[in-house]
């Protein structure tokens, strides 16, 4: 709360509030990754250059140095192309968040506004989410095709749906019992209920679920490649230039494929930001 009463501070002295709040905002986002970039730099620093003293192979755990080199020579040609394949999955991951955020958005409303679709749509999704997700591979693959991008994708739905759904479900339903009573003493109908005290209160749990989708589209994505498919896609070179010992092209893969996952995350807080901006600020995340 300290940052909400700082600006109140500034205003009560007189002048310099818009420069004195960005500067506060810039170090509260500072305090808050400077933690998680110092752990990142010493770990990386802690591989360049103890893995030797540590007497461990580079084919087993290869140096960052190798892996970036890796990632350069096999950039956008070669056997292992990694910009080509990088965008390949990132179209499936794509679909299947589009795919699968609608499908949990269709049930969180549904069950939030019917007794009788909630009896039946939120067994049927804890079973659904309850499913090892690899054993939808085989299947997707069979229904819809190895070589189509649907099958991954669809792999990819399956994961996002269950958090969106559930989020999304939990914001509409726990409404405070006040905004609703004074909503009906106006007479107030249940579609202007929705727009202005439901969705708004969903609105915070919705981005919370899109912070964790979007890394899983990825995932189901890359576990749905790994079940056969175009080799062009960053599943299959992990699958591949591990079968062939070159690790360092593993990596590689690996570090892109967390690079746009981490690229996916930070979109989703900015949208946020944007859309909701009092969410952050009551989170004391600086907004």
């Amino acid at each position: 709360m300290t940052v909400g009463a700082a600006p109140l501070a500034e205003r009560g002295r007189g002048g310099g509030q818009p420069s004195g709040r960005a500067s506060r905002m810039g170090r509260g986002s500072l305090g808050v990754y400077l933690p998680a970039l110092i752990v990142l730099v010493v770990a990386i620093l802690i591989l360049e250059y103890g893995l030797s003293a540590v007497h461990i192979e580079s084919f087993l755990l290869p140096r960052p140095s190798t892996v970036v080199e890796a990632l350069q020579a096999n950039w956008s040609s070669g056997r292992f192309a990694m910009l080509p394949s990088a965008l390949a999955t990132l179209e499936e991951a794509v679909i299947g968040l589009a795919v699968g955020t609608t499908a949990g958005l269709v049930v969180a409303f549904a069950t939030a506004r019917w007794a009788t679709a909630r009896g039946i749509l939120l067994p049927l999704a804890v079973a659904a989410n309850a499913v090892p997700i690899i054993a939808f591979a085989p299947l997707l693959n069979n229904w819809f095709g190895l070589l189509n991008p649907l099958s991954k994708a669809l792999m990819a739905a399956v994961l996002v749906f269950f958090p969106v759904m559930a989020n999304v479900t939990r914001g509409l339903v726990q409404v405070e019992p006040a905004s609703l009573e004074l909503m009906r003493s106006y007479a107030a109908s249940e579609s202007t209920i929705l727009r202005k005290v439901r969705i708004p209160n969903a609105l915070p749990y919705f981005f919370t679920a899109m912070k964790v989708a979007t890394t899983l589209s990825l995932i189901g994505a890359i576990v749905g490649e790994y079940f056969g498919g175009s080799s062009s896609v960053l599943g299959r070179i992990i699958v591949q230039s591990a079968s062939a010992l070159k690790f360092d092209v593993t990596w590689a893969a690996i570090a892109l494929g967390a690079l746009i996952g981490i690229t996916f995350y930070v979109l989703v807080v900015l949208v946020e930001r944007l859309v909701i901006p009092w969410a952050a600020a009551l989170r004391g995340e600086g907004g």
